[in-house]
C-alpha cells in the first residue's frame, strides 16, 4: 500500500490543531528520553570518578557498602585493584579498575551517540510544529480576512 502524502496547506485549522497536538506530545516524550539519557550518562560518568578516586584509598579503609538504593552496610575495602561491575540484568563481574573505567567510559560514549541522534529528532521534531504554527496562523488569518469581506 502507497504512502500519501498531504501537504499542511491543505489542511484546514482543526485538522492542524490536531497535527500540532500530536507533535507537541511526541515533543514532549522526546525531551523526556533525553533527559533520561542526561541522567544515564552523567551515572556512568561518575562511576568513572569513583573507580578513579579508589586508586588512591587505602586497603583494610572502611566504606559503607550500598546494598540497596536507601541501604548501606558498613565494610573494609580489600582488593583495591578490582571492582566489582554492574553490568546490567542483574549480572555482575569482577573487573580491573582500567577495565571498570573502560566500561563505563564505552557506555558513557554509547549514550552520547544516542543523544546527538535525539537531539536532531527533536531540532526537526520543533521545526515541525513550527511549520504548522505557521500555517495554522495563516490560514487563521485567511478565515478572518474572508469573513471580513462577506460581512462587508
Amino acid at each position: 500500500m502507497a504512502e500519501q502524502q498531504i501537504t499542511l496547506t491543505d489542511l484546514d485549522p482543526n485538522q492542524l490543531q490536531e497535527v500540532k497536538k500530536q507533535l507537541d506530545e511526541e515533543l514532549d516524550h522526546l525531551t523526556s528520553s533525553y533527559a533520561q539519557l542526561k541522567q544515564a550518562q552523567a551515572k556512568f560518568r561518575g562511576c568513572v570518578n569513583d573507580v578513579d578516586e579508589l586508586k588512591s584509598a587505602v586497603k583494610d579503609r572502611e566504606v559503607l557498602v550500598p546494598l540497596l538504593s536507601s541501604l548501606y552496610v558498613p565494610g573494609k575495602l580489600g582488593d583495591t585493584s578490582h571492582v566489582i561491575v554492574d553490568v546490567g540484568t542483574g549480572y555482575y563481574v569482577r573487573k580491573t579498575r582500567d577495565e571498570a573505567k573502560k566500561h563505563y567510559s564505552d557506555k558513557a560514549a554509547f549514550v552520547q551517540k544516542n543523544l546527538d541522534t535525539l537531539q536532531t529528532t527533536i531540532e526537526r521534531k520543533q521545526e515541525n510544529v513550527q511549520s504548522v504554527v505557521q500555517v495554522l496562523q495563516m490560514k487563521l488569518q485567511e478565515g478572518g480576512k474572508a469573513a471580513a469581506t462577506t460581512e462587508g
